[in-house]
């Protein structure tokens, strides 16, 4: 079964600027429409041809006749959980289904947290979405839908002021498009996020970390989650592929910017990686490193065996960090009554 996305529709939203310039130029049309249409497309939302109501119909019909399209996902469903969090469900034009949350932070702003993959080939015990297996990478064009498509589902005055690649999916797996997609996700003429606004979550792809840092200033996360070889094994078979001593020697050549550092998600598993042993070796690990630790009390889904560390390990696990000058957050969950906190992202077999 081939991981590709199916023969892609001629989607404008898979398009820079640059390339929608050639693509209308080779229909004869002049640069400047070129920019009226990524307008419409990206700054102001249209998902169809004829909402474009200053550009000629002339242009629109050509357009449809060559058989370019807006877009390949569409917004099936909105869940919206009692904390504020809302989990959008897009159906793509091949049927999969994938989710992207929309998460409340202070000052009435969001977090939109991106998948890049139907699916996940990582298979991370403790990710609802790892137990589905990988179906295909998304398009360039199906990661920007999720990010054109969100704002619409919020009520008017509500905004999203930063995006995060932590949904369904390696992002660093699906490496080109999801380079491709932050291309046109941080147009100043388009959705128009600061890079610093955008972040890359990996459980650990050492070559591709290392292309990243040569191409793109974003925000880097780490989903660490293991302090041994012989744990993170257990946890994250990548381990197997980069283990730890690579993995931190990777991160500690990722060139930052000034006063920029590195996160590292730790999912807390009580009993397996919650020790206060587990804690001090973490601090080791970090050592030297501009790092915040976000502290990740794992989020339950069905048919696992995991469980839940009380507040007070999670309290003591974070003491010993905060004790040793680390700078730590314990992530607050969201979202957990609609399945669309941490790890739990992906279509149940009954949501039909």
């Amino acid at each position: 079964m081939s991981i590709r996305p199916p023969t892609p529709e001629r989607s404008l939203t898979e398009m820079s600027r640059e390339d929608l310039r050639a693509a209308l130029l080779a229909l004869g049309e002049p640069r400047y429409r070129a920019d009226q249409i990524h307008k419409w497309i990206f700054a102001r939302g249209a998902r169809s041809f004829d909402a474009m109501t200053d550009a000629p119909k002339a242009l629109r019909r050509k357009l449809e006749e060559a058989g370019y399209t807006i877009g390949r996902a569409v917004v099936e469903k909105v869940r919206e959980s009692i904390d504020g969090t809302r989990k959008l469900q897009f159906r793509l034009s091949d049927g999969a289904a994938i989710e992207s949350v929309l998460i409340p932070m202070p000052g009435g702003v969001f977090t939109q947290c991106l998948s890049s993959q139907v699916g996940c080939a990582m298979d991370c015990k403790f990710c609802y979405t790892g137990t589905l297996g990988l179906s295909r990478h998304l398009t360039a064009g199906e990661i920007v839908d999720q990010v054109l498509l969100a704002p619409g589902t919020l009520p008017a005055g509500m905004r999203i002021d930063h995006v995060v690649y932590m949904g369904m999916g390696e992002p660093l797996h699906n490496f080109d498009a999801v380079l491709q997609s932050i291309q046109v996700i941080c147009d100043p003429e388009g959705p128009g996020y600061s890079h610093k606004r955008v972040t890359i979550s990996t459980s650990g792809l050492v070559p591709q970390i290392d292309r990243l840092a040569e191409i793109a200033p974003v925000n880097l996360a780490i989903s660490l989650n293991a302090t041994t070889d012989e744990v993170r094994d257990r946890l994250m078979p990548v381990n197997k592929r980069y283990p730890l001593a690579e993995l931190i020697e990777c991160v500690r050549r990722y060139p930052l910017p000034p006063r920029r550092k590195l996160t590292f998600e730790y999912v807390l598993l009580g009993g397996v990686n919650d020790s206060d042993d587990d804690a001090r070796r973490l601090v080791k690990l970090l050592r030297g490193l501009s790092a915040r630790v976000n502290l990740i009390p794992w989020n339950p889904f069905d048919g696992t065996a995991y469980a839940r560390p009380d507040d007070e390990r999670v309290r003591a696990f974070q003491r010993i960090l905060l004790d040793r000058n680390l700078t730590v957050t314990v992530r607050v969950t969201k979202g957990l009554d609609i399945d669309a906190a941490c790890g739990q992202l992906g279509e149940r077999p009954d949501a039909a």
